[in-house]
């Protein structure tokens, strides 16, 4: 039930993207290398904030010099890669990266952690085109006697904070007790430990943890229409959110997309 996402706009020819960068010039009147017109964090680098892990979003590892990978690192190295600039990741929590909190502190230049874009986060972020469509979904055990979202009440419910995941429970998880962690990395063990009965989160991270142990099953997916989008600090960036997609709609048109796409997400 994985569907590929729809980038919003049309492909800008390349030679858009530079010139958007020649806000200030160099002595050969192309400041792409720097990225001085971008504002960015340090000269040079693309800074991405995320939280690590949440596979296949992001993890450690990988080969593109930050010591992360996943779908939304791979896309972020590919973009920095069309901007001429290098990638370093900074491991950040969640929840003060979605309210916004860590982008207004200068710590990175945009965030890249599975992030849906919401009218409520909207308020204190602004966001780039979507690039990802997901839904949200229930895991247990599988002799946990759990079959769907209806079967919750009494039981222990882990749930990331901040999350569309906790809204969604919230909403719909009639009776459950709902325990918030700060993020997969502690929702895991803690099902695994037997302290929380379930998890619902978003639908790729658990079927990473279904594909791992088949003592675990997603036992029910919800469609909530979510679309994930690259976080920035309100009213800042312009023209690095201008670039970024950009960048998003060349690496759709070109196949690169595609590529990082499938290597996550198409079924093997």
């Amino acid at each position: 039930m994985k569907r590929r996402p729809l980038i919003l706009g049309t492909a800008i020819a390349a030679a858009a993207v530079l010139a958007l960068s020649g806000c200030a010039s160099s002595s050969d009147g192309d400041n792409s290398a720097s990225g001085s017109g971008y504002g960015l964090v340090a000269d040079g680098t693309l800074t991405v904030c995320s939280e690590v892990p949440y596979p296949p979003f992001e993890m450690e590892g990988g080969d593109n010099g930050s010591g992360y990978t996943g779908f939304d690192i791979d896309l972020a190295a590919a973009i920095a890669k069309k901007l001429d600039l290098k990638l370093s990741v900074q491991d950040v929590g969640f929840d003060g990266l979605q309210s916004g909190t860590t982008l207004v502190a200068g710590t990175c230049d945009f965030g890249a952690s599975a992030m849906t874009i919401t009218d409520e986060r909207k308020a204190n972020i602004d966001f780039s085109d979507p690039y990802y469509d997901s839904l949200q979904s229930l895991l247990t055990s599988t002799d946990s006697g759990i079959k769907s979202i209806a079967d919750l009440k009494g039981k222990n419910v882990g749930v990331q904070q901040g999350t569309t995941g906790e809204s969604y429970a919230q909403e719909n998880a009639t009776g459950a007790t709902l325990v918030q962690y700060p993020g997969d990395a502690e929702l895991w063990p803690a099902l695994q430990a037997g302290q929380i009965d379930a998890i619902l989160q978003d639908q790729p991270v658990n079927l990473e943890h279904e594909k791992a142990d088949d003592t675990y099953k997603i036992v029910e997916e919800y469609d909530t229409d979510e679309s994930y989008g690259f976080a920035f600090a309100k009213g800042e960036k312009k023209e690095l959110r201008k670039a970024v997609n950009d960048a998003l709609a060349e690496l759709r048109d070109s196949g690169e997309y595609d590529k990082i796409y499938d290597s996550y997400f198409t079924a093997k």
